[in-house]
């Protein structure tokens, strides 16, 4: 009869078996080796071969689903491009003369009211100024003592010159004697009848006049030419003092400010008392009946801006012309100033100050793609443009060339065709996108 072993086995009677130690409920059981950080960097790793696939290998690239009743739609399409430019410009009068105080002083009379005409040489304010009175009434008794000093020695040379003369005349005089007393003395001497030494006498006599009269011809020829020397230095030093004393009454003539032109007398805000310093500005003269009309540019247009160019308006239903006077090439916010002139006539109606929204032409009109100008450019530079695909549902990321803008349209140079249609509208929202998938709803 058989036995039953302690583990439950059916054993063979009379046999004995022998099981291996840690058999049965002591086996070692391997367990997997897999960890959680290899399913986290697994899951990560594939998340980014995912957007790699997205970004670049999908064939449509970047796409956002916009509604198209958001967006601008444009037609290219072929025309006429005007190389104009829309210019806000204000009327400004043709001539201005402004009125600087040129000598300082305090203001005693107002004579004219800021906003009035006035005429070439009208006073228009009087000041006062002891200092500059004092100064010039020194400067002038100055320049008086000079002018006597240099007119006494003018007389002193004048009273020499003619002492000379008188002496000559005395000179030669007493030769004209000497010489009838010589012969008279020589026939006396012949005949016995005078003495030698009373003949030699009067020859001395007669040399020393002859030789004193060209001593004195000398000194008369040498006083004249420092005469004439010293009187032209004199008359050049008596013009500058002359025209000093006459710039020192001059100064005091300033104080009385005169309207050096005839117009309109604006800027002029002066109170009787008021302390008004040498050069400062106190007022302005326009032009009353003639104007001129001054914008400000975009700096974009500065290469492109020159004198002569056209520019017109319309205003009550007639057309006006102007030219371009000058161009300020300095920049001062983005923006540089031109002057226009009318060609022709003024309006009649113009005011200073008045705002005219003209036309500038940059250049000639020519045939060419246009499509509208947009805000589009502001966000590609006139680089790129979203273009709709003919079904109306995508819009496609594409490069163009794109030439000059006016206030209308721009010049396409090249990437579109006649037809096509184009988005126009900012791409602020997506500036980044390669294709917009046009949803014919409007989206929530």
């Amino acid at each position: 009869m058989g036995t039953i072993s302690p583990m439950g086995n059916p054993q063979e009677t009379g046999s004995k078996v022998n099981l291996p130690k840690g058999s049965a409920m002591d086996r070692k059981i391997v367990k997997p080796r897999f960890s959680a950080r290899l399913l986290v960097a697994g899951a990560i790793l594939g998340a980014v071969f995912l957007g790699i696939w997205l970004a670049f290998l999908s064939p449509g690239g970047r796409s956002l689903t916009i509604a198209d009743n958001r967006l601008a739609l444009s037609l290219v399409t072929a025309g006429v491009f005007e190389d104009t430019i829309p210019v806000r410009a204000r009327v400004a009068p043709l001539k201005t003369v402004f009125l600087d105080a040129i000598q300082g002083g305090r203001v005693e009379s107002i004579l004219v009211e800021d906003g009035a005409m006035v005429e070439p040489g009208q006073a228009i304010v009087q000041l006062s100024n002891s200092d500059l009175q004092l100064s010039v009434m020194s400067t002038e008794s100055r320049i008086m003592e000079q002018l006597n000093s240099m007119r006494d020695q003018e007389l002193r040379l004048e009273q020499n010159r003619l002492s000379h003369k008188h002496t000559l005349v005395e000179i030669n005089y007493q030769i004209r004697r000497l010489d009838r007393e010589i012969e008279r003395q020589q026939e006396l001497l012949t005949k016995g009848l005078t003495s030698q030494s009373n003949f030699d006498d009067l020859t001395d006599e007669a040399q020393y006049y002859r030789d004193r009269r060209t001593v004195t011809l000398e000194s008369q020829a040498s006083d004249e030419r420092l005469m004439a020397n010293q009187l032209a230095f004199f008359k050049d030093n008596t013009t500058v003092m002359e025209a000093n004393l006459t710039y020192a009454r001059q100064s005091l003539q300033e104080l009385n400010v005169l309207a050096p032109v005839a117009g309109k007398l604006s800027g002029f805000d002066m109170e009787i008392g008021q302390s008004v310093s040498r050069g400062i500005r106190i007022g302005q003269i326009d032009n009353a009946n003639e104007f001129k009309l001054v914008a400000n540019i975009d700096e974009f247009y500065l290469a492109r801006v020159d004198i002569d160019q056209a520019v017109e308006f319309e205003k009550n239903g007639r057309r006006y012309e102007l030219r371009i006077a000058k161009v300020y090439p300095n920049v001062e916010k983005g923006q540089f100033e031109i002057d226009m002139q009318f060609i022709g006539g003024t309006p009649p109606d113009l005011r200073r100050g008045q705002t005219i929204q003209s036309k500038l032409t940059l250049g000639d009109a020519n045939k060419a793609l246009l499509i509208p100008n947009g805000s589009f450019y502001q966000d590609t530079g006139g680089q790129w443009i979203f273009v709709v695909s003919p079904d109306g549902n995508t819009a496609i990321k594409r490069t163009v060339k794109l030439g000059r803008r006016n206030s209308d349209f721009i010049e396409v140079l090249d990437g579109l065709e006649v037809g096509e249609r184009v988005i126009t509208s900012p791409y602020s929202g997506f500036r980044d996108m390669d294709e917009l998938t046009l949803n014919k709803k409007e989206a929530p």
